[in-house]
Formats: C-alpha cells, structure tokens, sequence
C-alpha cells in the first residue's frame, strides 16, 4: 500500500495549537504588561495577575497538547491529561463519524477511547484525511499481524 504515511508519523491538529497558543502568549503578554503598568497596585497584586496570566496560558497549553502518533510498535494517544500507548492488534476500528469531535477508536478490550489529536474543529478536510490515514494504518497493521503480539 504506497498510500500509507511512512512511520512515525504525528497527526495533530495544527491549526487550533497554533491558535491556542498564540492567544495563551498574547494574553500572558497583555495582562503582565497591565500589571506592571497600573501603578496603583502592589507586588502582591501583581504577583497575582502574573499567576493568573500564567493559569491561563497553562490551560491552553494543554488544550494544545492532543496528538496522535503511529509507529512500528503501535499509536500513542496523548489527550488533554493523559497519555495511551496501543498496539496495533489493540485498534479495532477508526471511527470519524459527521458530527463527531474528534476520532475514536474502537478498542479490542470492548472500550472506545477518543483520540483528540484528530479533530475536525477548525481544519475539517485535514482531519477527515488524518482520520483515513490513521484507519489505513491500523488495517495494514491488523492484517499484517493478524493473531495481534503476544508478550
């Protein structure tokens, strides 16, 4: 299958980090810069808004952590607050349904897990495609190892 990505290969969405974390560095750049100009305010309120500043960017940080990564030995899905690595034998299906917010994968232990790194928010075709890649993937991977690794 030429088709396929070669391995390693990172599906994230580009579009939405980039906004993420443009406007995490903007606002920590504009309410730091606030606080140092109002006179008004005490180190300790300053101090205050600087760790405000710093919550928010963290917050979108790790909105704009989500990815997924193939690689000879399986995906690692890194969401929002955690991070999953599977074998290929693992993935069942890929499954980017309209109207769904990101790509799940259905597992072989019977759970679903979302894979947030592929999502259509902002870049809908890219997704659609990455999703592809990622099901094409899985099936090449399923059919090349079909009684899955045993360790």
């Amino acid at each position: 299958m030429s088709d396929l990505p070669a391995l390693p290969v990172t599906f994230r969405p580009g579009r939405t980090r980039a906004v993420l974390l443009t406007a995490g560095a903007a606002i920590f750049v504009v309410i730091t810069t606030v606080a140092l100009l109002l006179e008004q305010l005490g180190p300790g309120e300053r101090l205050s808004f600087v760790f405000t500043a710093a919550l928010m960017f963290g917050v979108l940080f790790l909105l704009s952590r989500p990815k997924v990564v193939a690689d000879e030995d399986g995906v690692t899905v890194v969401n929002i607050a955690s991070r999953r690595h599977l074998e290929w034998a693992e993935i069942l299906q890929v499954n980017l349904r309209p109207g769904d917010p990101w790509v799940f994968l259905n597992l072989s232990d019977g759970t679903s897990l979302p894979a947030l790194g592929i999502q259509p928010g902002i870049a809908k075709q890219r997704a659609i495609a990455d999703a592809r890649a990622l099901r094409a993937l899985a099936e090449a991977r399923a059919i090349q190892d079909p009684e899955g690794r045993q360790g």
